[in-house]
C-alpha cells in the first residue's frame, strides 16, 4: 500500500504545474509560537486564517531547536548538516580560538564569513530567486542575526532591520515611518514597526516575490516572563493583531489575492527549572593546546574537544550520562546511516542531521518532562533562566505552521509530518522553479490546492534506542517519516532518557 501511495504522490506532483499568475509568498515567523498558543481566545485572526486554509498539526523545528539554526533552514531548505550553522552560539577557531560566537550578532556572522569564505554551506532561497530575476525581502524585529541568516547575501532583494537597511537607498523610506521603538518600549511595538516597514516600504518599493517577516516580541517576552503567563498572553494578542493588519494592508493594496501567507515559528518553548553545572563537569577534562588556547570549549550543549582525544571524549560522555538533568547525548556517526553515535550510549549526529565539518565532538540536550508550569502550560526543561528552547523535548521541537492563500488547500488539517526545511522547496515549486539538490525538505503537496489528500498510512512513527553496556543510561529518539516519490523524509520528534 505504501509503495502504491508513493507512486501516486510522485505522479500527481510531476503532473501538477505551478500557477501562471504572479504569486507572492509572505512567511510570517512568530518567534517561539507554540501550537497550543493558537486559540480563539488569544489569536482569533490566526485561527480564522487556518480555518480558511491549512493547519499542519505535526510541524517540526530543526534540531537544535534554536532561532538561528532554524533561520538558516528556512533560508536554505537544509538541515545543519547541509547549511553548517550549528547553533545559536558557534565555534570558529579561525575567528576566536577561546570562545563561542553569538550568532544574534550580525558582526559575528560577517567575521565568520570573512574567515571561512562562506557563512552558510548551502545556497539560499534568495540566491535561487535572484538567479531568475526575482526578489526576496526580509523584515525583522528579532535579532540582527536571525534576519541576516534568512538572506545573508541579500541576493536580489532587500533587508529591513533596526540595525541595518540594505540597500541603503531604502533608509529614507524606513526613516519616514517614524522613530524605531526603543528598548524601553513594549516589545510588541517593534513588531508593529516591522509590519509597517513591510506594508509601506517593502511592498511598494521592493515588490518582493518572497518575504520573510520575523516577529520577535513573543520570544523576548516568554524568555523573560515565562510560558503562558499574563504578559506572554498579552503579546500573543498583539501578534494576532499584526496578522490582521497584514491581511488588511495587502487587501487595501489590492494584493491579498496574490499572496500565499505562511505563519510559522522557529521553535516551541518550555519552562526552565534549573540545570546541572556543565562548566564544573568539564573542568577535569580541561587542558591547553600548544598555541595556548583551551582544549575544551562549550556552549549551548555543543562541546568541542579540539584535539579530538578519544579518551577525553569518552570521559566527558560518561560524565554527562551520569549527571541528572542531562538528556540526550549525540556524537559523530561511525558510518553513513548509523543512528548510534560512535560512543556507546549516544545517538549519532546523523540521527539529527547535525554531522558537518564544523560540528563539535559532542552535543547534548538538557533533560525534559511533560509537567505543567504554574500557568498550566506543559513542558519543562532542566536548564537555567525562566523559559527557553533548544532541547530535544517535543515541546521545543513541535512548532506552528498555518497557511492560507490562492495556492493553499481550503479548510484542512494536515496530519502528515512537516518541518521548517519544507517551506523553501514548497515555495519554489509554487513559483515554477526547481529547488537546488542541497534542499533536503519536501514539497508540502498535501497542503496545496488541487492536490489529492494522501491516504492515512502515508506516515509512520518509529524510534531508536542507544544504551550504555551497563544499561545505566539509555536514550530513545522518536521519529516520524513520510514517503513521497520513492523517498522517505524523516523528522526528529524528540529524545527521552532513562537512568537506573
Amino acid at each position: 500500500m505504501r509503495a502504491v501511495l508513493a507512486l501516486l504522490l510522485a505522479a500527481t506532483l510531476s503532473a501538477w504545474a505551478a500557477p501562471s499568475s504572479p504569486r507572492r509568498h509572505l512567511v510570517v515567523v512568530v518567534d517561539g509560537l507554540r501550537p497550543d498558543y493558537v486559540t480563539p481566545e488569544l489569536m482569533p485572526h490566526l485561527v480564522a486564517l487556518g480555518a480558511r486554509g491549512v493547519v499542519f498539526t505535526r510541524h517540526h523545528a530543526v534540531y537544535p531547536s534554536v532561532t538561528r539554526v532554524n533561520a538558516s533552514s528556512f533560508s536554505t531548505g537544509a538541515y545543519p548538516e547541509g547549511h553548517g550553522l550549528l547553533g545559536n552560539s558557534v565555534f570558529f577557531p579561525r575567528v576566536d580560538s577561546a570562545r563561542f560566537l553569538d550568532t544574534a550578532d550580525r558582526d559575528a556572522l560577517l567575521r565568520i564569513e570573512a574567515a571561512e569564505g562562506r557563512l552558510l554551506t548551502a545556497p539560499t532561497l534568495g540566491e535561487v530567486l535572484q538567479g531568475v530575476g526575482k526578489r526576496m525581502l526580509v523584515v525583522g524585529s528579532g535579532s540582527a542575526g536571525a534576519a541576516w541568516l534568512n538572506n545573508h547575501t541579500v541576493a536580489g532583494g532587500a533587508m529591513l532591520h533596526a540595525e541595518f537597511v540594505v540597500p541603503a537607498s531604502l533608509r529614507p523610506a524606513v526613516e519616514a515611518l517614524g522613530p524605531l521603538p526603543g528598548k524601553a518600549a513594549p516589545a510588541h511595538e517593534r513588531d508593529r514597526y516591522a509590519v509597517d516597514a513591510f506594508l509601506k516600504v517593502g511592498v511598494p518599493r521592493v515588490d518582493p516575490t518572497v518575504t520573510v517577516l520575523w516577529l520577535g516580541a513573543l520570544d523576548a517576552t516568554a524568555h523573560a516572563k515565562g510560558v503562558g503567563t499574563a504578559e506572554t498572553r498579552e503579546v500573543l494578542r498583539h501578534v494576532d493583531a499584526q496578522i490582521a493588519r497584514l491581511q488588511e494592508g495587502l487587501a487595501a493594496a489590492g494584493l491579498l489575492d496574490a499572496y500565499d501567507i505562511w505563519v510559522t515559528s522557529d521553535h516551541g518553548f518550555s519552562t526552565h527549572t534549573g540545570g546541572p553545572d556543565i562548566a564544573a563537569l568539564l573542568r577535569p577534562f580541561a587542558g591547553t593546546l600548544p598555541d595556548g588556547s583551551p582544549r575544551v570549549v562549550h556552549s549551548g550543549g555543543a562541546i568541542h574537544v579540539r584535539d579530538a582525544d578519544p579518551v577525553v571524549i569518552a570521559g566527558i560522555v560518561a560524565a554527562l550520562q551520569r549527571t541528572p538533568g542531562v538528556g540526550a547525548i549525540f556524537t559523530k556517526s561511525p558510518k553513513a546511516g548509523a543512528l548510534d553515535g560512535h560512543v556507546a550510549g549516544t545517538l549519532s549526529f546523523e540521527a539529527i542531521r547535525w554531522q558537518h565539518d564544523r560540528s563539535a565532538q559532542i552535543l547534548f540536550s538538557p533533560d525534559w518532562t511533560d509537567e505543567p508550569n504554574a500557568a498550566g502550560m506543559r513542558g519543562t526543561v532542566a536548564a537555567g533562566g525562566t523559559a527557553g528552547h533548544g532541547s530535544a523535548s517535543p515541546w521545543d521541537i513541535h512548532n506552528t505552521l498555518i497557511a492560507a492563500g490562492p495556492d493553499i488547500r481550503k479548510g484542512a488539517r494536515i496530519d502528515l509530518p512537516s518541518a521548517n526545511v519544507d517551506l523553501a522547496p514548497t515555495m519554489l515549486r509554487l513559483l515554477g522553479l526547481s529547488a537546488p539538490s542541497t534542499m533536503q525538505g519536501r514539497v508540502l503537496a498535501e497542503g496545496l490546492a488541487g492536490q489529492p489528500m494522501p491516504a492515512g498510512d502515508a506516515a509512520r512513527s518509529h524510534e531508536h534506542t542507544a544504551r550504555t553496556p551497563s544499561g545505566d543510561y539509555a536514550v530513545t529518539a522518536q521519529f516520524s517519516s513520510v514517503r513521497v516519490g520513492g523517498r522517505e523524509y524523516r523528522y526528529f520528534d524528540g529524545a527521552r532518557v532513562t537512568r537506573r
